[in-house]
């Protein structure tokens, strides 16, 4: 069974994370979390309100990784997921997350990336003349790391696919999903 790694943190946001979770393994994938380190982890929600200039985040559920960063070996997998909330803000500064982001950049292997995860992608330098989406308060990490931002649900640019938000898992994923069946298609055909 091939695997994909979903990277968590602490404030990673809870519906970016599971509904990835849970997707994925239904196309026959393990799926393996990692975060920092192999432990219990705080995931957040975030919601929209009309008094608010950003989203207000509020506590979700805990959620246990499978892994540490330091003990992931990219060969051993065959797509990424990187979650959204505000766990980017600090994993992005994870030089073993940076290694393995860019391993499967230079594998040519799938990766997905939804909201504030495009700050891992941009920081590993691995979306520079892509173009990606993301939240919109985001754009400027991707521009400023030479990808092209447009304000779409879902982009697909070679084997990298990003999404906005949450409100857009259902386009997200299904079009995740199209580019790592046909590597994993790729892969058995070899």
């Amino acid at each position: 069974m091939e695997k994909v790694l979903l990277v968590i943190g602490d404030a990673a946001e809870v519906t970016d994370t599971l509904y990835p979770y849970y997707r994925i393994p239904e196309d026959g994938y393990e799926i393996v979390v990692a975060g920092p380190e192999k432990r219990v982890y705080h995931l957040v929600q975030h919601d929209v309100h009309p008094d608010w200039d950003i989203t207000v985040e509020s506590k979700g559920y805990n959620f246990a990784s499978d892994i540490a960063f330091c003990d992931v070996n990219a060969d051993a997998y065959l797509g990424l997921v990187v979650s959204g909330g505000r766990a980017p803000e600090y994993l992005r500064y994870d030089e073993d997350l940076m290694q393995i982001t860019q391993d499967f950049a230079a594998a040519g292997k799938p990766i997905a990336s939804v909201c504030h995860g495009i700050e891992i992608l941009a920081k590993a330098g691995i979306i520079e003349g892509k173009t990606v989406t993301t939240v919109a308060k985001c754009r400027y990490d991707a521009q400023v790391c030479g990808a092209t931002y447009v304000d779409e649900p879902v982009v697909v640019d070679g084997n990298i696919v990003t999404a906005r938000t949450f409100h857009d898992n259902t386009e997200w994923m299904r079009e995740f999903m199209k580019v790592l069946n046909a590597a994993r298609d790729a892969k058995e055909s070899h």
